[in-house]
């Protein structure tokens, strides 16, 4: 005999993609850090496989002139979001009619984008004569004010200045005029010609364990208070190249594997006659402290010493907190209706890896720069209805919306949110086991990628992607 779906226990046919990421959602958003796996009835275990592809592409700019950040449409950048897939499992279990535990792996927090044409990848084909006229706006080349004609003599003269420095001398304020003007120059063209050929690159990657023990109270045990321990690790790489980036062509990143902790709290309430389940649930932020090896050709150049181009120091990311909202309930025996909304405020985060700042300073003030940091916190909400149209077979249909962290944003995940719509089935196979699949199509709204500098450095518009999906579930009755 076929088993059959009961209305208290009928939930949304596919698994939970929230889709995110910095090819897909606001900030480094990947799984949206769901947890409905802790509310299902009895002894549950889930698997559940994500795969994203996204379409992003726009035109550079065709101004590299660090010092001008007006934009002029350039170059198509190509495709710039590699797809990306992640796992997450679930187990919960009843104690008894009181206390529930529960454990969760998900991959919450990622980036992955390369830009393979345009001003984002380090030119081979010119000359450091030709580039360094190109992006100096009028500075170096026939028509100089100081003079200096080619890279040759501003690589002359910068060193020349940087050896009087180094022998106790004191500059003119004309020949600090002349270094504080010719070395960032200087800087790009090594940076540029040092890395030839090679592509703007980032990596991101977090994995989340977490555990939870829920406790039931109220005259019908309708109401769960529950939270636990959060393990997080977390690295990174970041690879800056092209005149794209200006002074910061050639930075190169890698912070090493962290793991750090935090918690994660809330409450739920469920009435099983009508399916109704509710709960909110906040995560802390988590503080972690990376070891970093960095590579900035500039601050070498600024330095008069090539070995100041490399440090290994210690910085620390701190990953943001969110607050999740899911709610369900049952429209008839056969039908449900979802809704998710999560909030997270992305404007709060910041990268900030040491040497990148410290050379930033010498022009942006006693602050400096982040390397990545938002506008505007995400708000993500997802409505769905699920249905049972056989009895071991549901579907289901989501529509969805993200917020993104505003336009412009990073260069690095240059979209502003998205809308998407969701398709999916639920079949059971046996009374306990099922199989749950399906997909999501996005459309990203445009946005403009900026530098920390203010610069606007491209134009992203009419970007897509979708998202593929597969759960395997057990569920099982518990006796108290």
């Amino acid at each position: 005999m076929r088993p059959t779906f009961q209305l208290k226990t009928l939930a949304v046919a596919v698994a939970a993609f929230s889709v995110a990421s910095a090819a897909s959602a606001a900030g480094l958003d990947r799984s949206g850090q769901d947890i409905t796996a802790f509310f299902q009835d009895g002894l549950y275990a889930e698997t559940v496989y994500t795969y994203i592809d996204a379409d992003v592409s726009g035109k550079d700019s065709a101004n590299v002139v660090p010092t001008s950040n007006t934009y002029v449409e350039g170059q198509d950048t190509g495709d710039i979001a590699e797809s990306y897939d992640f796992f997450r499992y679930g187990v919960k279990a009843d104690i008894n009619d009181t206390f529930s535990v529960g454990i969760i792996y998900d991959e919450p927090f990622g980036a992955a984008a390369e830009y393979k044409e345009s001003n984002f990848v380090a030119q081979s084909g010119d000359t450091r004569e030709a580039t360094i006229t190109r992006i100096s706006g009028g500075l170096i080349g026939p028509s100089s004010p100081l003079g200096v004609t080619s890279f040759a003599q501003a690589q002359a003269t910068v060193n020349a200045l940087q050896r009087k420095i180094g022998l106790g001398g004191t500059l003119t304020p004309q020949e600090q005029g002349a270094l504080t003007a010719l070395a960032p120059a200087v800087g790009i063209v090594n940076g540029e010609f040092g890395t030839a050929g090679q592509n703007t690159n980032v990596e991101v990657r977090s994995e989340n364990l977490t555990a939870i023990l829920g406790a039931k109270f109220g005259a019908n045990k309708e109401f769960q208070i529950y939270g636990g321990p959060v393990a997080q690790r977390i690295q990174a790489e970041v690879k800056l190249r092209g005149l794209a980036y200006g002074p910061a062509t050639g930075y190169t990143s890698n912070s090493n594997p962290n793991m750090d902790y935090g918690y994660i709290a809330g409450m739920s309430y469920s009435k099983p006659e009508i399916a109704l389940k509710a709960a909110l649930t906040y995560r802390s932020e988590i503080d972690h402290d990376l070891d970093v090896s960095e590579t900035y050709p500039l601050a070498g150049t600024l330095a008069g010493n090539p070995a100041a181009a490399t440090q290994n120091s210690n910085y620390r990311i701190t990953t943001p907190k969110s607050v999740n909202f899911d709610f369900q309930t049952g429209l008839n025996p056969t039908t449900l209706a979802t809704a998710k909304v999560r909030w997270v405020p992305w404007s709060d985060f910041a990268i900030t890896p040491p040497l990148y700042n410290e050379v930033s300073k010498r022009s942006y003030g006693p602050n400096g720069l982040n390397l990545v940091d938002y506008d505007d916190d995400q708000w993500q909400v997802e409505l769905g209805v699920a249905k049972r149209i056989a009895p071991a077979l549901a579907v289901s249909g989501t529509v969805g919306w993200d917020s993104g962290t505003g336009d412009e944003t990073t260069s690095l995940g240059p979209i502003d949110g998205y809308y998407s719509l969701g398709l999916g089935a639920k079949y059971n196979f046996t009374e306990n086991w099922a199989v749950s699949a399906g997909g999501k199509y996005l459309w990203f709204g445009d946005a403009k990628g900026r530098l920390p500098s203010g610069k606007i450095v491209g134009d992203f518009q009419d970007n897509d992607g979708y998202i593929l999906g597969a759960k395997l579930s057990y569920q099982a009755k518990q006796g108290f």
